[in-house]
């Protein structure tokens, strides 16, 4: 599969996975894209290593969604993780200026 193919791969896949967790996220066409590869690329490794796949076989359609919806899930905790933390950092800085 050429650059492009890739690509057009990744951006399908991205958009499937966007589409089954949904949620505020600033991907753009980019991000989307980027998303979709990347998941394809940690399910073909992931799949390898498991003995699913060939070397140098990718991972299917089905595979390739569940890892950029891992992928997703993974960037939503990160995400959500430091919202907690800077809110939770204003809230201790508004206690000790009121103290």
């Amino acid at each position: 599969m050429g650059i492009l193919g890739w690509i057009i791969f990744g951006f399908v896949i991205g958009l499937l996975a966007r589409a089954i967790m949904p949620g505020r996220d600033p991907l753009g066409l980019i991000g989307t894209t980027a998303l979709g590869v990347v998941g394809a690329v940690l399910a073909g490794w992931i799949g390898q290593a498991l003995g699913w796949y060939n070397p140098g076989e990718g991972a299917g359609f089905i595979a390739a969604t569940i890892g950029a919806v891992a992928v997703l899930a993974i960037y939503y905790w990160i995400a959500g993780r430091r919202r907690r933390s800077a809110t939770g950092t204003q809230t201790r800085d508004r206690i000790d200026r009121a103290a």
